[in-house]
């Protein structure tokens, strides 16, 4: 069966143009801990080369996977083609020291500095300000004069940072660094697939200011990919009864419209009009292929009108993780 295009879309203000479909590459980093599987390096290597033959010009890292692993096995594959291709975006996300939690400003220039070392890069066309909380930053704290954010920006005025954007886990903070208008992009990840909206206000507050939306973990991990009876996990968790229970509901409609519930899982974020790109782990080539061919997958009316009547969980302020049925 022939695969149709991908979208390409503009993301927000930034000018850069990117494919709908987003390759996160945390799990090349091969963190077990985090996803369950190793990756080993040839396996990383290959899928990487898999993403550059494929539709997908939009690829997405971080410092801290892997404390630099991922970035180093993408620069492998970057020295091998020569550099970035024309018309690829590569986005990484300046990270807090993980051994000491310090994300100041120096440690703001440290981790992009040898962000660009390990890609082969001499300067990033869009770099996050990752996942603040982890280190105890408040907003505040992160916004003042002399602090990360403002290196991150100075690193944007020098040339060395095209674009800049925030990633976290938390709405409320996203939303609060979405007004500061410092960024031009923001990363949700596991809040708004088809069991956890609370991302909602954030994408739509994204939306008034212009600031482009990236929504990853559609799949909330794995279980709306592989299915929960295989990976009853969300968010890198053991999943509740009442979400795993969810999740079986959601897969049975699928069935009943012989879709798969992974494809029903990624078009749900892809098919949002504010959502400019969606980011989705890949770990082996095979997947790249099967990835496009889902997003593109036809899908009738009718089941996302019958997955509309499966409500979305609420998410336990204390865990992050989706736990109650919304009202």
């Amino acid at each position: 069966m022939s695969t149709l295009a991908l979208p390409r879309r503009r993301l927000g203000r930034t000018g850069l143009e990117v494919s709908a479909l987003c390759a996160g590459c945390a799990p090349l980093a091969s963190m077990p801990e985090t996803f369950g599987y190793a990756v080993p390096e040839e396996q990383a290597l290959a899928t990487l080369r898999a993403v550059f033959r494929s539709q997908i010009t939009f690829i997405d890292t971080a410092a801290a996977y892997g404390d630099g692993e991922s970035e180093r096995r993408i620069g492998i594959v970057l020295r091998e083609l020569g550099g970035l291709p024309p018309g690829y975006v590569l986005a990484t996300k300046a990270d807090r020291d993980l051994a000491t939690r310090r994300f100041d400003a120096d440690q703001v220039r440290r981790s992009v500095e040898r962000s660009l070392r390990l890609l082969g890069l001499d300067r990033l066309q869009l770099a996050y300000f990752h996942d603040p909380e982890h280190a105890g930053l408040s907003v505040a704290e992160a916004m003042a004069p002399g602090g990360p954010v403002e290196a991150l920006l100075r690193l944007r005025d020098e040339g060395v940072v095209a674009h800049v954007g925030v990633a976290a886990g938390p709405v409320d903070m996203l939303i609060a660094y979405v007004e500061t208008g410092a960024f031009e992009v923001v990363i949700t990840h596991n809040r708004y697939t088809l069991l956890n909206r609370t991302a909602e206000p954030l994408i739509a507050r994204a939306a008034e200011l212009g600031v482009a939306v990236v929504n990853a973990a559609p799949y909330g991990s794995g279980i709306l990919a592989k299915g929960p009876g295989a990976y009853p996990r969300y968010a890198y968790r053991e999943a509740p009864p009442a979400l795993v229970e969810r999740a079986r509901q959601l897969e049975a409609i699928c069935d009943r419209h012989g879709v798969p519930l992974a494809a029903a899982a990624l078009q749900f974020s892809l098919r949002d009009p504010r959502i400019s790109a969606t980011i989705v782990g890949m770990s082996r080539p095979e997947r790249v292929d099967e990835t496009v061919r889902l997003a593109t997958l036809p899908i009738p009316e009718a089941l996302w009108e019958e997955l509309a009547t499966v409500p979305p969980l609420e998410e336990d302020p204390q865990t992050g993780q989706p736990a109650r049925v919304r009202p």
